[in-house]
């Protein structure tokens, strides 16, 4: 990535976000600062940034509450859910309302860094399109287009890797792990449910309102993608 990663980090404790600011940007990470749910809404609308990081608890609303409305009005940057909540059903309810990745307090920074480069890289970087048709889909790898019976679909950084790994492996069936490496980047040690939770996040926009149904589920096995 030829230019700084741009980081919007919406956390509403003052030293958390100025260590973060500082620390970040010895990192080649461009970091800009939002304390509040509507200051961290306004500048994700407006701004043109890599990685989103919200924190949960937020005055006027939750990360939650604000990675919901953010992919509702088609913010599609990826999503860091920074929090202190570490139960199974609070990265599940995360992964649901459109966020990428979480990271929870405490943390080690080194791994901050190495999860927001991961994300920014799910940006597109080719220059020439490749487009892949399978039935009334229609996916443009270079662009990130991603299009269903001529309706255009917005989909998040974690929704779109899932989606190119099926594309690029139509007919095949593609086991667990092999999504797990290609979705997570190998630095992620995704729990039971996170795998299901995004599929059924990009079932619900490709494959549900559609048909035919492109996404398979063969138990035991993994998914298999075509018509």
């Amino acid at each position: 990535m030829l230019h700084p990663v741009r980081v919007l980090i919406v956390e509403d404790d003052p030293e958390l976000a100025a260590l973060l600011r500082d620390g970040l940007r010895e990192h080649r990470i461009d970091p800009s600062v939002a304390s509040s749910f509507s200051d961290g809404r306004e500048q994700a609308m407006a701004g043109d940034y890599d990685v989103l990081v919200l924190d949960v608890r937020l005055p006027g609303g939750t990360g939650f509450e604000l990675c919901r409305e953010l992919r509702r009005d088609g913010v599609t940057t990826p999503v860091l859910m920074l929090t202190a909540l570490d139960a199974v059903d609070d990265r599940v309810r995360g992964l649901e309302v459109g966020a990428d990745d979480y990271l929870t307090k405490p943390f080690a920074f080194q791994e901050l860094v190495a999860r927001l480069k991961a994300l920014a890289r799910r940006r597109p970087l080719a220059l020439t399109p490749e487009v892949h048709r399978v039935a009334d889909l229609e996916v443009d790898l270079g662009t990130r287009v991603v299009r269903r019976g001529g309706r255009q679909i917005q989909l998040t950084a974690k929704e779109f890797a899932l989606l190119e790994l099926f594309v690029r492996h139509r007919g095949q069936v593609i086991d667990r792990s092999t999504i797990t490496a290609h979705v997570w980047d190998h630095n992620h040690d995704p729990f039971a449910n996170v795998l299901e939770v995004l599929v059924r996040r990009l079932r619900a926009k490709i494959d549900d309102a559609f048909t035919p149904k492109l996404i398979t589920t063969l138990r035991g096995a993994g998914y298999r993608f075509g018509s």
